[in-house]
């Protein structure tokens, strides 16, 4: 029966460390720091890009629904 290990375990293949163990919790925590990682990555990359805006009434003529007959 596995036991429970607070511990991440490290597991080699000839002498070569090939994967390693992680609790649940530590491994939940290390992508939830990735996710962030990401999302600031894209907020900075939103930052520099120029904006550009166009009038709320191109859009609507746009989007309008085809009228019904």
């Amino acid at each position: 029966m596995p036991t429970k290990s607070s511990k991440a375990e490290l597991i080699t293949r000839g002498g070569k460390p090939m994967s390693i163990i992680l609790p649940l919790r530590e491994y939940e925590r290390l992508i939830e720091r990735l996710e962030d990682a990401e999302n600031r990555a894209a907020m900075r990359e939103a930052r520099q890009r120029k904006l550009s805006f166009r009038p709320f009434s191109a859009y609507l003529a746009e989007n309008r629904p085809a009228s019904r007959v």
